[in-house]
């Protein structure tokens, strides 16, 4: 009987991820030749995937759950997926160049989503994308809910201006990563000073800071630099985007498990200087810290000792290691004003060298990852390869070497042959005149043959 129940509540429990599965997929469309004509009538959120692909497969049930989430908050974003190797015209359209690739066609626009594949993240893109380019803030207390709900945000205050369009056309293309506002400068908080109008804000850290054109340069490449908070906890997605702000990255590198006092006495020290020495240096440096080395090695090519401290410049693939114990917050500011004044050496980079270096890492990363990963699978692939390789190059060989041997046999018995006859002719030759000087031929007269014929 207990037995019973049990296999009827496995069945129970099977039925129910069943229908939840139907009902999720229930509110993702699959989509067709049909959706280039259709496509403006709505906002779209497509995945376009190919039936192949494992990061697809992957994407497959979190994708269900944004269309069942989007579906139910009443978001006028709908959510679909299309098979680009079956649709491939429409999807090389879209600029679909790799799988999964996630867009929100807007109109005629269209906004590639690049952050990490989690429903939240994707859905809370969809939002952010699909309503207004530039939110306005009427009162203080929308100030003040925004602040509390987005860890960094950009604001303009002040009219109509040509820093305002430039505001607008950075907006257009950045809307896919942070927030645009614009507000009254009786709406700005009282903590708020601005030395002139109209200005571009970024809030973020509790605390603000101020556009400077002579300072920071083109405002969109501000806005890109300073669209992430100024101490983060990193990963390899993050170091990737962090190289198109030209930033330094210095990075605590820890091991999270290990609770031993060094491991958070660094971590602590990066966090201090990210927070109190902001003002100073956040135009050129993010802060952070990394659980695990495995990820920065790939990049040094080399194995670095956790924990300690390195500073990347990812958009040129250069480091900086220590020069220095880093004992309190005072030693990690100099080594950063060190590295500011060109005191400590920038190794790596991208140089010719280095690229060449790389590739030799990478495909012996690559083996030595296959055979531990699966040993029997590394022989296959590398063994059999090289087998067929050392039987080819032998066979070459051999067959050289015979061929040689054939054509010398050859050469020395046609020699031989020609000796051969040489020695028949001149025997030949000999034979006659030995012969006329044992018995010498008379010639009769003519008139002794005739009486001999009577």
């Amino acid at each position: 009987m207990a037995a019973w129940r049990s296999w009827a509540a496995l069945r129970l429990c099977a039925t129910v991820v069943l229908l939840d599965m139907v009902v999720c997929k229930g509110f993702v469309e699959d989509l067709d030749e049909s959706f280039k004509e259709n496509r403006n009538d709505d906002i779209w959120l497509v995945d376009f995937y190919a039936p192949w692909c494992g990061h697809c497969k992957k994407l497959e049930p979190i994708w269900n759950e944004v269309g069942l989430e989007m579906k139910s908050i009443g978001s006028p974003v709908k959510v679909g997926k299309m098979d680009a190797t079956s649709y491939s015209s429409i999807a090389s359209e879209f600029g679909v160049r790799g799988y999964p690739t996630i867009k929100l066609l807007k109109g005629d626009l269209a906004y590639n989503y690049r952050g990490p594949r989690t429903k939240d993240d994707i859905i809370e893109f969809a939002h952010r994308v699909s309503g207004a380019l530039i939110r306005p803030l009427p009162s203080q207390q929308m100030f003040e809910h925004m602040q509390k709900r987005h860890r960094v945000f950009f604001v303009y205050i002040g009219g109509e201006s040509p820093l305002k369009e430039k505001y607008i056309d950075a907006a257009s293309e950045l809307i896919v990563y942070t927030y645009f506002f614009s507000a009254s400068e009786e709406v700005v908080p009282e903590y708020v000073t601005l030395k002139e109008m109209p200005a571009v804000l970024v809030f973020k850290d509790e605390t603000y800071f101020v556009y400077d054109e002579y300072e920071d340069g083109d405002l969109s490449s501000w806005i890109n630099r300073e669209r992430f908070q100024n101490y983060l906890a990193m990963d390899g997605f993050l170091l990737y985007e962090l190289g198109d702000t030209g930033k330094l990255v210095a990075l605590a590198v820890i091991d999270e498990k290990n609770t031993s006092v060094e491991h958070a006495r660094l971590k602590s020290i990066i966090q201090e200087v990210a927070r109190d020495y902001r003002d100073l240096f956040h135009r050129d440096f993010q802060f952070g810290h990394m659980d695990g080395n495995d990820y920065i090695n790939t990049l040094l090519m080399d194995e670095l000792t956790v924990p300690t401290v390195v500073v990347l410049n990812t958009s040129n693939q250069q480091y900086f290691l220590l020069d220095r114990q880093i004992k309190n917050v005072e030693d990690m500011v100099q080594f950063i004003n060190n590295i500011l004044d060109g005191t400590v050496e920038a190794q790596g980079g991208d140089s010719i060298l280095q690229r060449l270096k790389r590739i030799v890492f990478d495909a012996k990363s690559t083996i030595v990852s296959i055979f531990k990963s699966s040993p029997l699978m590394g022989c296959f692939l590398f063994g059999l390869p090289l087998g067929v390789i050392s039987i080819m190059c032998y066979g070459i060989y051999t067959a050289d070497t015979d061929g040689g041997y054939i054509e010398e046999r050859y050469e020395v018995s046609k020699s031989e042959n020609e000796n051969q006859e040489q020695i028949e002719e001149s025997k030949e030759q000999q034979e006659p005149s030995s012969r006329g000087s044992v018995v010498p031929t008379v010639q009769e007269p003519k008139d002794v043959l005739e009486k001999k014929k009577d």
